[in-house]
């Protein structure tokens, strides 16, 4: 069966034009002035298929993913040059740290270079420092390294940026980071991701651990890395611990461990 995230009312498509997120950090709905379903960053690249007054329907070119965002949420596209690898970062008026800054960036976000002065990439967005940038063309090779920049991020349901994020935008900025693709919702990843492992397999580093309805990294043989509503952040936490208290609290026991494919 198709899933609905993936196909909107085909009644509703009416174009197919290009466009990207203008904005630092935007929330996706799945209708106009409905709740978050996940979230998108500046330079993701849409397609725009129906206009709703202020609203566009898009597809997230990175997953497929439908929602709704606002008009002003989107430009023409641009070809980025460099990507966010730091968790987050501010963008500033003058290539100077003590000079306003105008923006925040969260890891990922994709960017266009004007110019490079002074340990600073100048950007439609303002200077942003060097050492927080990667070109476009570089893949991490770690999910679990990833993933880790975001240690202490306040979980937030939909979330997808680093100033709030929840189990499976996680795992998707570690696989998306990694040149691995990755679908947005824990029960996608747990269909279209890596090699299901028969039960009792050993643990391995990126693995990964489906409950209906959250996913795990595992970053060793002991020890998982989650955005979870117990610690209301990214966190550690023992595999064995966790599965105990995942079952205690009412959410039922892994229905899947899985081994990525790495690149």
């Amino acid at each position: 069966m198709t899933d609905p995230r993936d196909t909107p009312d085909l009644n509703l498509v009416t174009r197919a034009d290009p466009m990207q997120i203008s904005c630092p950090l935007i929330d996706l709905r799945r209708q106009p002035d409905g709740k978050r379903e996940r979230q998108l960053l500046l330079g993701d690249t849409v397609t725009v298929l129906h206009h709703d007054a202020d609203w566009r329907l898009i597809r997230a070119e990175k997953d497929g993913f439908h929602g709704y965002v606002p008009a002003r949420a989107l430009g023409a596209p641009q070809a980025a040059t460099h990507r966010m690898s730091a968790r987050t970062t501010h963008a500033y008026e003058r290539p100077d740290l003590k000079s306003p800054d105008l923006a925040s960036l969260s890891f990922g976000s994709r960017v266009t270079a004007l110019s490079e002065t002074a340990g600073f990439i100048e950007t439609n967005l303002g200077f942003i420092p060097r050492q927080h940038l990667s070109s476009i063309d570089h893949l991490d090779t770690d999910p679990v390294t990833v993933a880790e920049l975001f240690l202490g991020t306040p979980y937030l349901w939909g979330g997808n940026s680093g100033t709030g994020i929840d189990c499976s935008g996680l795992v998707q900025a570690a696989c998306l980071a990694c040149g691995i693709p990755c679908p947005g919702d824990s029960d996608q990843q747990c269909d279209r991701l890596g090699t299901l492992l028969p039960p009792e397999s050993p643990y391995q580093r990126n693995d990964l651990l489906f409950w209906k309805g959250h996913v795990a990294l595992v970053t060793d043989p002991q020890t998982m890395l989650h955005a979870n509503a117990g610690d209301m952040a990214v966190a550690r936490e023992g595999i064995k611990a966790g599965i105990a208290r995942i079952l205690d609290q009412g959410d039922g026991p892994v229905t899947a461990h899985k081994r990525l494919q790495l690149p």
